[in-house]
Parts: structure tokens; sequence; C-alpha cells
């Protein structure tokens, strides 16, 4: 692909860039501290369109592409990871679910008031005990006549201590396996629907992350989502399109690290010169742009097949692995010539190492990563 971004690419990239670091920067430690997002800076990322960025202005989203969305969570990420979190779970999961399998009513009820910015949603498919493997879900979808009753509680559920509209996974036929998996639309109002507080985290402090309980809740037969059956294949398809998403995320997170990074050790010094001046800080720092660099292209790479309707599922765990990978080392390294001070609250390097983890975990692991890869290369 052409690595060079077109003028509209790069207007687009500079109004991401300076909402970051005017509105979300200045707030960003105080939200990790608290462990709270802040519905104002919501708002706010409402109102500018950025909840709405690959969906069509016929809906009342921004009517941009992938590569547009994915520049925008890099920027947000490189000051913070959480916002960018937020962002990404709206977007890739819960309004692309809706977008992609649901009806036209769906998409008016649903889409419209999420990709306009007048509701925020979330994707609920994580068990206490169905992770990678999504298969052992335990939430239960009973027919009752034309009503379904689902009954069971979902985990680390990205935006739904906030959430108007939850995109929710449960089993309709256990006896089918994963094909016995059906999708549904809930409404946060739903009668028996309850939302915890925030799980505690190691990093991604500052994002909504609860649990979210399911008794009784009694759902009409339009809010199933795409046919019964369907809904293995819903999530798997969005959680493609996801981890571009989550790759662009990582490559924020390693690029902001290294930003900050940069400018302390021009500015500390040591045995008379600054950090700076040492030919290992400068080969270290060499070393780390060169691997964002390749991790950004292979983002982008990603979203430019999504856009062009190619196959970019193994394109999309192929970003997502190096990325995470990158973001990892980069973080880590940062500290490491940060020093002491690199290991406090005072700057926002160890932060950014505690939210880097999580790039190598959610939206399909390192390890489904690479069975991914693997099994698309055949070579058994």
């Amino acid at each position: 692909m052409d690595s060079k971004l077109s003028k509209k690419h790069q207007l687009q990239q500079e109004l991401y860039r300076r909402f970051a670091q005017n509105e979300v920067k200045p707030i960003a430690r105080d939200m990790d501290e608290k462990e709270e997002f802040s519905l104002e800076l919501l708002g706010k990322m409402q109102k500018y369109g950025f909840l709405g960025i690959p969906y069509s202005s016929d809906y009342g989203g921004a009517g941009s592409d992938t590569l547009s969305y994915v520049l925008c969570m890099e920027e947000i990420a490189k000051v913070d990871a959480s916002t960018a979190l937020t962002v990404s779970v709206h977007t890739s999961l819960c309004c692309w679910c809706i977008e992609s399998f649901g009806r036209e009513d769906q998409k008016e009820k649903y889409l419209r008031p999420l990709v306009s910015g007048k509701k925020a949603g979330c994707f609920s498919l994580t068990e206490p005990n169905a992770g990678s493997d999504a298969s052992a879900q335990q939430t239960k979808a009973v027919r009752d006549g034309d009503h379904y009753v689902l009954n069971g509680s979902k985990v680390f559920t990205t935006n739904s201590g906030f959430a108007d509209v939850f995109v929710l996974f449960a089993m309709t036929d256990r006896s089918q396996g994963t094909r016995g998996i059906t999708a549904f639309i809930i409404e946060r109002e739903s009668e028996g629907l309850s939302v915890s507080d925030n799980i505690p985290r190691m990093g991604m402090r500052a994002a909504s992350n609860c649990v979210v309980a399911l008794e009784n809740v009694r759902l009409p037969e339009t809010n199933r989502l795409g046919r019964e059956g369907e809904g293995f294949k819903i999530a798997m398809k969005a959680l493609e399109g996801g981890r571009i998403g989550i790759g662009a995320q990582a490559v924020g997170i390693a690029q902001g690290a290294l930003d900050e990074t940069i400018d302390y050790v021009k500015k500390r010094k040591q045995f008379g010169r600054p950090i700076s001046a040492f030919q290992n800080t400068q080969f270290k720092i060499a070393e780390m742009q060169t691997k964002i660099n390749a991790a950004r292209l292979m983002v982008w790479s990603a979203a430019e097949a999504k856009d062009n309707h190619e196959s970019y599922g193994t394109q999309a765990a192929m970003c997502k692995l190096y990325a995470s990978e990158v973001a990892n080392d980069v973080t880590r390294e940062c500290i490491q010539l940060m020093g002491g001070y690199g290991y406090t609250r005072e700057f926002p390097i160890e932060r950014m190492m505690r939210d880097a983890k999580i790039t190598e975990i959610y939206e399909g692991t390192s390890e489904i990563m690479k069975i991914i890869i693997s099994g698309a290369m055949k070579i058994k």
C-alpha cells in the first residue's frame, strides 16, 4: 500500500491529534487515578463525531473509512489508551454488529443514535468461564412465544457502566455448540439488566469495565440480531475488524511512550551531558521507532484491505499480534531509559506500560492470533 496519507487523511489526523492533546491528555492521569471515565469527555467525542467515523452519513455517521478510524485510535491512544478503548468497543464492535447484521428498522432505531453521537454502545461476549473459548457460553436465551427470556452474566464488558445499547450473546441451543449462540440488542433500561461497579484492573483503569447480569430479561423477537444461531459468526467477524483498531491503539501507546521518553532524555543530564547524547540511548530509540513504524504500516495495510472489501482477517491478526508486542516492548524500554522517574506516577510512562499489556489479551490473545495466522498459512 501507499504509506503516504492523502490530504484528507492528513487533515483528519491533525484534527484527532489536536483533540487528543487539548481535551484528553490534560485529564488522562486524573481519570486513571480515579478509575473513572469522564462522561464530559464522552460528550465531546460524540459532538465531534468521533464515535461514528467509519459509518455512512445516511445514518448520521461521519461517512469516512477504516483508515480514518485507526488514525483517530492512534492519536488518542498516544495520550490515553482507556479513551481509545472506549471509542474502539463502541465503533468496531457494537456499531459494526448492528450495521452488518441488523435489519433496517434496527439500524434506524439503534445504529443511527449510536453513530450520530446521541448514544453509546458496548459489546458483551466474555463470561467468567468463557474467554478465548466463546463456545463455553453459559448465558441462556429461552424462547417464550415471540419473546426471549435471558439469564446469565457477562464480565469485562467495556463501556457497560454508561452504555445505552448492549450487543449481547447468549445460548439458544446448547446442543448446537457455537451454532447455538444468538446475538441480541438490549437497551440499558431493560427490566432485569443490572451492571456492577468497575472491575479493579492493572491497566485501562479509566475505561468503564463491569459485570453485566441478566435476570429474566424479556426481549421481543425483534431485538434478536441476525438469525437464531448466527451469534458466534457475528461475534467473530466483529472481533476481526476490532483487531485492526486494537493494533492502532497499541501503535499509539508505543508512539506516545517514545515521544514522552525522547522529550525526557533530551532534558535529563547524567555525567555532564543529556542522556540523548549517549549512543546507547540513540540506538535504543532508533530500534523502537523502527518497530513502531513497521507496526503502523501493518495496521494501515489491514485497514486498507477492510476498506477495499478484501479478506482482512489474517492481516488483522498479524497487525494486532505484532503491534501489541511492540507496545509492550517499547513501554518497558522507555521506563528503562527514564530510570527511576519512569517508574513513578509523575510521568505517564508507567500508565502506558500498564495499559499496553491488555493489548496482548483482549479481542483475541496473542496465542489465538498465532492460531489464526498459522491456520491461514496451511502449514499442517
